[in-house]
C-alpha cells in the first residue's frame, strides 16, 4: 500500500530529526496524524493553538531544535499567529504546517467550514518562509529549504499548508525520503565573512584603547568564543536580554544590565571600537526606558547572519554578514588568542565593568532592586534552573538589572513582541527540551489568565515546573503606567482565580511566598524532588 503525502510527511520530520510535534488534532487536519502514532515523533498536545506556539517555541529556545506545530485550517491558523509574531520578533526556528480546505474550495467564498479570504497570505505576513503545497512533489524540495534556512540562516518561523486533498494523495511517485533529507542535513554549513573583512575588524579590535562587546540572543551558541575575545581585550560584555549568561554572574567584565539603562549608555560611548554580536540593536532591549534612541556607538563593527539586519539601526563601519559563533572562532584565529589573558588589561576592562555596573545597579528603584534580589534567589536555590518570563514586574525588572548562570537560562516574552500568555507553555516546551533541570515560569496573575487552559501541560508532560504567580491581584504594570501619566485606571483591577484550588485542580502542591525566606524554602522543596509546584507571590512586599 503506498503511504500518503500526511504519512510522508511524518516519515521525513522523523528523518531531519524531529523528535517532537506540538499539535491538536481536527476533523481538518486528520491526515498530519496518519502514521504519527507509529513513528518515534511524540506527539504534544496543548489546549490552544497559541499555546502550541509558545510550547514550541519554549522547546526551540533550550533545544535548539526546530520547534513543529500541527494546526488545522481557519482558526486553528489564527490562533497560532501570535506565537508566529513572537518567534519572528526573537529569531525562534519554528515550523507550522497547517492544512487548508481542499483545492477546489480555497479563496471560493461558499462558506466552506474554517473557511477564510486568504488563510495563506495571513499567515505568510509572519513567517519568514511559506509555501502552500499544491502537489505531493512539492513537498520534498519545501521541507528541503525549511531545514536549510532554519539551520543556517536568521531563524524565523515557517509556515507550509497542505490542502485537505493533497494530504491524503499518494506519495508513491515521490523521491526515498532518506536520499534527500541526508544531503540536507550534510549541507548545513555556518556562514561566515570573507578573510579580508575578519582581518579588518581583527586589526581594529587590537588597536582600541577601551573596546566593548554589545551581544544578544545570536550570541548564546557563541558564548565561549565571546568569553575568550572578551578577555583577551578586556572588553565589558553588555548583555540583552535573550543574551544574560553569556558570561556569569560575577565575571569582572560582565555587564547584565539593559543598554536603555543611561549608565550603560555611558559605558558603551566611552568606548572606541564596540563589537556587537547577534543582536538586532532594537528598540525594546536599547531603547525601552529612555526616550531618546540608542546613540550610534564609535567605530561599530557588527556580525549579524541577516543581511538586511546588519544595516538597521546601527550602522557599522565594518559588517561581518555570518553566523555568529563561526564568525567569532575566525575573529578570535586572527587577532591570536593567548589562551592566558593579560593582566593589565582585564584589570582596565575590569574597573571600568565595575564601575559602570554600581551606577546602574544604584540607579534602578528600590522596588527593582527587591526583584532583582527575588530572582537572584531563584538563580542560587537552583543552579540548574531554566527561568521562562510573561511580561510581568519582577521579568520586567529582570531584564534591566538580573544575569543568569549560563546562556538560555533567562528568557520571555516581554521583549521584540511582547505577548502575554507566553511563560506557562513555553516552560513546557522548555522541560521537554532538557527534562532533567528545573524550569520556573514566572508570570503575573493576569498574564496566566491569557493561558490558563495550558495548566494541565507540565502534569501530562512529567514536567519538573515551578509555577511562580507573581500575583498583584491585576495588571500591576499597566496600572502604574496609567497612574504615571495621569489616567485613572479602568480594565486593571482584575480579580485572580483561587489558585489553591486551581493548582489542586490539576493535582499540583501550592503555596503562598511572602518574603525571600519563604521564597528561598519553596524553591529548596521544589529543586529535592520533580514535581509540579504553584508558588503565590504576594507580589506587594517587592513592590
Amino acid at each position: 500500500m503506498h503511504k500518503t503525502l500526511g504519512t510522508y510527511l511524518i516519515d521525513a520530520l522523523e528523518a531531519l530529526g524531529v523528535r517532537h510535534v506540538f499539535g491538536i488534532p481536527g476533523v481538518h487536519n486528520l491526515e498530519l496524524y496518519r502514521g504519527l502514532a507509529a513513528s518515534s515523533i511524540r506527539h504534544v498536545a496543548g489546549r490552544h493553538e497559541q499555546g502550541l506556539g509558545f510550547m514550541a517555541d519554549g522547546y526551540a529556545r533550550v533545544s535548539g531544535n526546530v520547534g513543529v506545530c500541527f494546526t488545522i485550517t481557519g482558526p486553528g491558523l489564527t490562533n497560532i499567529l501570535t506565537a508566529m509574531g513572537q518567534a519572528y520578533a526573537d529569531s525562534i526556528p519554528l515550523l507550522v504546517i497547517s492544512s487548508e480546505n481542499r483545492r477546489g474550495e480555497i479563496g471560493t467564498g461558499r462558506g466552506f467550514l474554517h473557511e477564510m479570504t486568504d488563510q495563506f497570505g495571513v499567515a505568510a505576513r509572519v513567517a519568514g518562509f511559506s509555501q502552500r503545497i499544491t502537489q505531493p512533489q512539492d513537498l520534498p524540495a519545501a521541507l528541503a529549504h525549511v531545514f536549510r534556512a532554519l539551520s543556517s540562516a536568521r531563524p524565523l518561523p515557517a509556515y507550509l499548508e497542505i490542502p485537505r486533498d493533497v494530504l491524503k494523495e499518494s506519495a508513491a511517485s515521490l523521491p526515498p525520503i532518506a536520499e534527500w533529507t541526508e544531503e540536507v542535513l550534510r549541507a548545513v554549513v555556518a556562514p561566515v565573512p570573507a578573510a579580508t573583512a575578519i582581518d579588518a575588524a581583527a586589526a581594529r579590535l587590537l588597536a582600541a584603547a577601551n573596546p566593548l562587546l554589545l551581544v544578544g540572543g545570536g550570541a548564546q551558541r557563541a558564548a565561549n568564543e565571546v568569553r575568550a575575545l572578551a578577555e583577551r581585550l578586556g572588553a565589558p560584555v553588555v548583555m540583552t536580554t535573550n543574551a544574560r549568561g553569556i558570561l556569569p554572574p560575577g565575571h569582572p567584565l560582565a555587564v547584565p544590565f539593559s543598554p536603555s539603562l543611561e549608565p550603560v549608555r555611558r559605558l558603551v560611548l566611552a568606548a572606541d571600537v564596540v563589537l556587537a554580536v547577534g543582536t538586532e540593536c532594537g528598540q525594546t532591549d536599547y531603547d525601552m526606558y529612555d526616550v531618546s534612541p540608542f546613540p550610534q556607538p564609535r567605530g561599530l563593527i557588527r556580525i549579524d547572519i541577516d543581511r538586511d539586519q546588519l544595516q538597521r539601526t546601527l550602522r557599522p563601519e565594518i559588517p561581518l554578514l555570518g553566523d555568529s559563533a563561526a564568525t567569532m572562532k575566525a575573529l578570535l584565529a586572527a587577532i591570536g588568542d593567548s589562551g592566558t589573558p593579560d593582566a593589565e588589561v582585564m584589570a582596565r576592562g575590569a574597573a571600568a565593568t565595575e564601575a559602570a555596573c554600581d551606577v546602574t545597579y544604584a540607579a534602578l528603584t528600590p522596588a527593582m532592586q527587591r526583584q532583582v534580589g527575588f530572582l537572584e534567589v531563584i538563580r542560587e536555590t537552583l543552579p540548574e534552573a531554566i527561568v521562562v518570563g510573561d511580561s510581568t514586574q519582577a521579568v520586567y525588572a529582570g531584564n534591566l538589572g538580573f544575569n543568569a548562570l549560563r546562556p538560555g537560562a533567562w528568557f520571555n516574552s516581554s521583549t521584540g513582541y511582547g505577548a502575554l500568555g507566553y511563560a506557562l507553555p513555553a516552560s513546557t516546551g522548555a522541560s521537554l527540551a532538557a527534562p532533567d533541570r528545573p524550569v520556573v515560569c514566572l508570570v503575573g496573575d493576569g498574564g496566566l489568565q491569557f493561558s490558563l487552559g495550558e495548566m494541565a501541560g507540565p502534569r501530562e508532560n512529567n514536567c519538573w515546573t515551578a509555577i511562580v504567580i507573581w500575583n498583584n491581584y491585576g495588571y500591576g504594570e499597566i496600572k502604574t503606567s496609567m497612574i504615571a501619566v495621569d489616567i485613572e485606571p479602568e480594565g486593571v483591577d482584575i480579580r485572580p482565580p483561587d489558585f489553591e484550588q486551581l493548582a489542586a485542580a490539576y493535582g499540583y502542591e501550592h503555596c503562598v511566598v511572602e518574603d525571600l525566606a519563604g521564597l528561598t524554602a519553596a524553591m529548596q522543596a521544589f529543586g529535592e524532588e520533580r514535581q509540579v509546584l504553584v508558588v503565590e507571590v504576594r507580589a506587594a512586599v517587592f513592590e
